[in-house]
């Protein structure tokens, strides 16, 4: 996309939930929405009227978000994202179609860890399981695929790039970075965004494929690898971090509320916050690292992505 494209986007300077447009009848499903950004976002979406369908791997904890959210919109889905299993279980039980898909869930620098079918946590959790997810829903997805990657794709890498490089990343037979691993993992979210969007355009898909991220948002995601690796101390300085730097929850979730509602966005879009080092602010249209676009490496990412889930999108 040229920054001429963009531009003809027009997303109003200081754009939020309020202006969300009415959604009553629209149905959205988010990953990962019992806290956080995701969180936020079904707040917004059942004020405007949306159906908001949630999924947590802790059934008692959608139940007690579906309660603290107090909308008879709201309804619950059990997935784990790192077992291919609950993925298949959670795309039989999800019933009728759906207009927006929100792939949200994930997990950041974690310890290395191996999900219940051998891959990498970070790649099976925020790549892999969603692949296969929006995968098995594919044929009922009405509007749009919005999947939340993170600046810190800037830092993602998959070395050559060659088919074997991705599988081994994915496997975790690489040597382990955990920040590396989330970089490739958000990295990964990207070039699967702008890869469903070519393939959505060629085969007919009644879709788009749009990728937003947060900035820098107060959300428990810096502290789920802090917990996993038993360091208090740790967990207790990104906490006091995030209270003096981070924006809220609430105003991380625009850029996904953006992608997901805004009329008559160019697919492959991607949408981020306006501030400083777009770390914080209002959503607008901005653009990914030049390797996010690299049709072959996303091509290779896509064909490994198959193979290792069992999952081919037609």
């Amino acid at each position: 996309m040229s920054n001429s494209r963009l531009a003809l986007q027009h997303i109003p300077n200081g754009w939020s939930a309020k202006d969300l447009p009415d959604l009553t009848g629209k149905r959205f499903l988010i990953t990962g929405g019992t806290s956080g950004i995701g969180k936020e976002a079904a707040r917004e979406l059942v004020r405007a009227g949306a159906q908001v369908t949630i999924t947590a791997r802790n059934q008692e904890k959608a139940e007690r978000t579906q309660k603290e959210l107090s909308s008879q919109l709201i309804s619950t889905l059990q997935l784990d994202l790192a077992d291919l299993n609950s993925v298949r279980k959670a795309a039989r039980e999800f019933e009728g179609d759906l207009d927006v898909l929100i792939l949200n869930a994930g997990v950041m620098a974690v310890p290395f860890t191996r999900t219940a079918d051998d891959f990498e946590l970070q790649m099976g959790t925020n790549h892999l399981g969603h692949f296969a997810f929006a995968g098995l829903l594919s044929k009922r997805i009405k509007s749009r695929v919005v999947t939340i990657s993170s600046q810190a794709h800037r830092t993602g890498s998959f070395g050559d790039g060659s088919v074997q490089t991705i599988r081994d990343i994915c496997l975790g037979r690489n040597k382990y970075q955990p920040w590396g691993a989330y970089g490739a993992s958000k990295l990964a979210n990207l070039l699967f965004t702008f890869e469903l969007e070519r393939i959505a355009n060629a085969r007919g898909y009644g879709f788009n494929a749009f990728a937003a991220h947060p900035g820098y948002s107060n959300t428990n995601l810096q502290s789920v690898g802090p917990q996993m690796r038993g360091s208090l101390r740790e967990e207790r300085a990104t906490a006091f971090m995030n209270s003096i730097i981070a924006q809220s929850a609430a105003k991380g979730a625009l850029p996904t509320l953006c992608a997901a509602t805004f009329p008559n966005l160019y697919g492959a879009s991607y949408i981020g916050p306006d501030g400083l080092m777009e770390m914080r602010g209002h959503p607008k249209a901005t653009r990914a690292r030049s390797i996010a676009y690299d049709q072959s490496l996303a091509r290779n990412l896509w064909n490994v992505s198959e193979e290792l889930t069992g999952v081919q999108w037609h």
